[in-house]
């Protein structure tokens, strides 16, 4: 009997312990416990919108489907906002890591800019201080002046090169006329006579070629960096607006069918097939991705201003080659005072203080005034000068090996998007069922190319970033056409440095210049010692220098009295021949 019991309590231990485990796995299955715990570590709502159980909801607008759902209308609702929030996040965080490569080199380009024009400064200051000491008082200001303003031109301002620097030789001939040419009508250089020098200095033309080959040099150096400083700062902009896209109703609705209708079934873990997510991403995102030609274009354009600003040193050495071109002009001023004086006589009027005549020195008089003067100081001299150098050519250095990796930004943004939420695995979403792949075509980039996109509608593009884009091409073709050259990265061919003597292991980057015999060439009258050589005409324009040009494995005189000999001998033998 015993025995009987035991069986009998065993069968409905059994009978038990069988229908447990099946209430739990029913209960299970239509419970929506996983779909609130990842509604909650997603912070997409309130808890109390999940439901318990699955069940019915005619209001679902973007999450429809035969069968009992996890999900109810304001579900729906707060997980097209927490998808949309999501994919900006997302876009932000992989667009700004371009924007502080932007803004960072933005600002260190211009610090250096102004240092260098700091330093430029201070040495013209240097000059007038030890050289022309009754200027320096007055020409202060105009120095101040003219770098404000060549400052405020590379900046992007609005300020021209051409026109400060001869406003600056303007303001600076009375002085020099005053002080240094004819002293004695200092104090009667007022009112109309002072304006009539200023008006008439470029008629005049006391310094020569100095103020139009520093207003050239200055223009095209300062140029490629107001160039640089716009492209950079227009790229900035570009970020922002990216930043700014706004993601429309239709985007946000297949988003949240991509992310979050299969979360509906208890489906919390299948991720979205590849090329459903491409055709998502590449919908919502056709706006940015037609950026994606005009961007490129801009990043050979940032290359190319990068190289000119500093792959040759041109800005550095125009703007510390300001100090010798000032020089030079104050110096062939004085050196054609006789034939100025007259002039000034003859247009402004003759002065009523003394005689023209006996305040005008003679040139053997400026050779010994200005003997005492330092010659203009050769560029890159000073370890000030070495640092800047170098600071630039590292920035150029650092910038041209980071852009290129953000070339083809726009165009592999969807992409980079869906790499963290394509399924690998055997099976995939693909918007309205668990499948083995996607069947449905793939369409490019671009708002065209979405016209045939099977997973939501693109109405037209962005009006904000049509006029990024817009302005975008403007630039670039405002540059290419002003710097014929720049934007074709893959034609760029970068010249050498001009050395012809010397070790191959000094380069322009290194902070190398001159010519080969070691000796440093520049525009102007020929100063040695602060002494103005004799022999040049009056009122005549001195000739540029050209560079000495050395053949190797021959010295400079027998290279020169090749030609001559070879003539000597050819018409030595056409006068023995025999007639």
């Amino acid at each position: 009997m015993s025995r009987g019991l035991f069986t009998r309590v065993n069968f409905l231990w059994i009978i038990l312990v069988v229908s447990l485990t099946i209430e739990t796995h029913r209960v299970k299955c239509h419970s929506c416990h996983e779909v609130k715990t990842a509604f909650q570590v997603r912070q997409i709502g309130p808890l109390k919108w999940v439901p318990e159980t699955p069940g019915t909801d005619a209001d679902l607008q973007v999450c429809k489907h035969q069968g009992p759902s996890c999900c109810t209308r304001k579900m729906e609702e707060s997980y097209q906002v927490a998808v949309r929030r999501e994919t900006v996040q997302n876009i932000r965080s992989y667009s700004f890591e371009l924007n502080y490569l932007l803004l960072g080199h933005a600002t260190a380009f211009q610090d250096t800019f102004q240092s260098l024009m700091t330093f430029s400064m201070t040495h013209i200051s240097s000059l007038f201080e030890s050289s022309y000491s009754s200027l320096s008082l007055d020409a202060s200001p105009l120095i101040t002046q003219l770098f404000s303003q060549l400052s405020l031109y590379v900046r992007g301002g609005n300020a021209s090169v051409e026109a400060s620097v001869h406003r600056f030789f303007d303001d600076l001939f009375p002085l020099v006329y005053g002080r240094l040419v004819n002293p004695g009508v200092a104090a009667s250089l007022t009112g109309e006579r002072l304006d009539c020098l200023r008006m008439t200095r470029q008629d005049m033309n006391p310094f020569g070629e100095q103020p139009q080959a520093l207003a050239r040099e200055l223009g095209a150096a300062l140029r490629a960096g107001r160039a640089l400083t716009q492209a950079l700062g227009l790229g900035m902009e570009l970020m922002n607006a990216t930043d700014a896209a706004v993601l429309t109703r239709d985007c946000s609705r297949a988003l949240a069918r991509m992310q979050y209708c299969s979360h509906c079934r208890g489906l919390t873990l299948i991720k979205p097939c590849p090329g459903y997510c491409l055709n998502v991403l590449r919908g919502c995102l056709a706006s940015l991705t037609e950026l994606n030609l005009p961007w490129r274009r801009h990043v050979a354009l940032l290359e190319d201003l990068t190289h000119a600003v500093a792959g040759q040193h041109s800005l550095e050495l125009a703007l510390l080659g300001v100090e010798g071109k000032v020089n030079d002009a104050i110096l062939l001023a004085q050196l054609h005072g006789p034939r100025l004086a007259a002039t000034v006589d003859k247009v402004c009027g003759a002065s009523t203080a003394e005689a023209p005549s006996s305040h005008t020195p003679t040139e053997g008089q400026v050779s010994t005034a200005t003997a005492t003067s330092p010659p203009a100081s050769t560029p890159f001299s000073e370890s000030p000068d070495v640092e800047l150098r170098g600071r630039l050519a590292h920035l150029r250095r650092e910038f041209v090996g980071y852009i290129p990796r953000y070339k083809t930004f726009f165009g592999a943004l969807p992409e980079m998007l869906c790499e963290g939420e394509m399924g690998l695995e055997f099976t995939c979403w693909n918007g309205d069922d668990v499948v083995e792949s996607y069947t449905k075509k793939v369409v490019g980039n671009g708002v065209h190319a979405q016209r045939q996109n099977p997973e939501l509608k693109v109405r037209g593009a962005d009006p904000a970033l049509m006029e990024v884009k817009d302005r975008l091409e403007q630039f670039s073709q405002e540059i290419e056409e002003s710097m014929p050259g720049l934007g074709h990265r893959e034609a760029w061919v970068e010249t050498g440095s001009g050395i012809v003597e010397g070790s191959g292991e000094c380069d322009d980057e290194d902070g190398c210049q001159g010519s080969g015999d070691g000796t440093a060439h520049r525009e102007g009258p020929d100063v040695s010692g602060g002494v103005v050589q004799q022999g040049s005409s009056p009122g005549s324009s001195l000739p540029e220098r050209p560079p000495v040009v050395r053949v190797r494995g021959t010295s400079g005189a027998s290279a020169a009295a090749s030609p001559p000999s070879l003539l000597a001998t050819l018409l030595l033998m056409l006068l023995l021949v025999p007639q």
